[in-house]
């Protein structure tokens, strides 16, 4: 595991200033992108904190959540329900190249902080806006979380087993999705201001994060008249790709998803008879015969135990895996070789793990600088130095609970 106590990479961003006006998760997973490939990222949250803090697990009175998703980050406790925290907040996004919000359509526009307003305070400025439908049609105006717009965009219906309900995903998917996307529009549209020297607004939904997923899915049922269903662990059109079990318990997933692999895994399997079998002789034909494919490699796995099967693969070059958990990603050496786990220092806690940056630049590769920050642990120097209000203007305005300067101070 890399210790990276200060780490001061330039990233691609280097210079760019990021103002965050968002909650829980897809925000504030795109700010953090941003961040870890080198903007500054000020982030303005209410005076008890983004409700993100309040998720995952805590160690104390510490969210190892917002450890992460908030590194990087500068914080500022501002009170964007007053008038005055919404000067404030124009102020700092007027030295801004991008801000990103997640508010539901219309509400930015109702405090006064609309892309009229802010593209007047920066012809330049990149606003970046992640909602669960999208700033227009008929649905724009609803709420919508992540699991609700997996729903909504298909994604839901296929995932689980065909003979139950559809389960939800165990993760945030579709809200680090958008969060991917909103991260590529800002610097797609930082990249064409270069050239034009204007902004643009980048508008980014939820369901449309899922529904990208659908991509054969679309074409299929506009021609065919096809609606996929749920498969369970079984890969829809490619076989022999499962989970197969094996003589210890365990699980195995192999792919032998082409002519080629499938050779090797019948070598690998002593098997070379399935090869002379016409009804898995191509692609399309162990697709309609998975059933007893897959029974021919079920028959094998169960006969061997999980290492002596990942084994075998390995040697006969068939794309294949355990079922890692977390616990199994810390103790693989891969993972620390590629970084996937890294450690940043925290005040309170010391080293805290993780994950690393996924897109590996290799000139300018960013990095954690530093875990996320206290509830307005920021608001002090940002206000001096963006919305150039002096101390005794700050103190005043954390006297009258317009600002706060961390949770500490404000709770004395």
């Amino acid at each position: 595991m890399t210790q990276i106590p200060e780490c001061d990479t330039a990233g691609p961003l280097a210079g760019r200033r990021v103002l965050e006006l968002c909650s829980t998760v897809a925000g504030p997973a795109c700010a953090r992108l941003l961040a870890d490939y080198g903007a500054e990222v000020v982030k303005i949250e209410p005076l008890e904190g983004d409700p993100v803090r309040q998720m995952g697990e805590r160690e104390g009175d510490v969210s190892l959540y917002a450890a992460s998703i908030l590194r990087n980050k500068r914080s500022v406790a501002l009170d964007l329900k007053t008038a005055e925290g919404r000067d404030i907040a124009r102020a700092i996004a007027a030295q801004c190249d991008v801000v990103v919000e997640n508010f539901r359509p219309g509400k930015l526009e109702d405090m006064g902080l609309g892309y009229d307003v802010l593209k007047t305070l920066n012809p330049r400025m990149v606003l970046v806006r992640i909602s669960g439908y999208g700033q227009d049609g008929p649905k724009s105006y609803k709420p919508g979380y992540g699991t609700i717009c997996e729903a909504y965009g298909g994604l839901r219906y296929l995932n689980g087993e065909p003979d139950q309900p559809p389960p939800r995903m165990s993760v945030a998917l579709t809200d680090y999705l958008a969060a991917i996307y909103a991260a590529f529009g800002a610097a797609l549209a930082l990249l064409e201001s270069e050239r034009s020297g204007r902004g643009q607004v980048v508008d980014v939904s939820l369901f449309e994060a899922a529904f990208g997923l659908l991509e054969p899915d679309v074409p299929a049922f506009d021609r065919l008249g096809i609606v996929p269903q749920r498969q369970g662990s079984q890969c829809p059109g490619l076989a022999p790709n499962n989970l197969y079990p094996t003589r210890d318990g365990e699980l195995v997933l192999i792919a032998a998803n082409n002519d080629a692999i499938f050779r090797r895994l019948c070598r690998a399997m002593r098997r070379e008879d399935l090869l002379a079998d016409a009804r898995f002789g191509s692609i399309r034909g162990r697709a309609a015969n998975s059933t007893a494919i897959d029974a021919e490699v079920t028959r094998w796995t169960r006969s061997l135990n999980c290492a002596t099967v990942l084994q075998a693969l390995d040697e006969a070059e068939v794309p294949s895996s355990g079922i890692n958990t977390v616990a199994d990603a810390f103790a693989d050496q891969h993972y620390h070789a590629r970084d996937a786990i890294v450690q940043a220092s925290h005040p309170s806690l010391g080293a805290v793990a993780m994950t690393g940056l996924v897109a590996k630049l290799s000139r300018t590769p960013g990095g954690v600088r530093h875990t996320g920050p206290e509830v307005g642990q920021d608001t002090q120097s940002v206000l001096s130095e963006l919305a150039h209000l002096d101390a005794e203007r700050i103190d005043e305005l954390c006297r009258r609970r317009v600002v706060a300067m961390n949770q500490e101070k404000d709770a004395k």
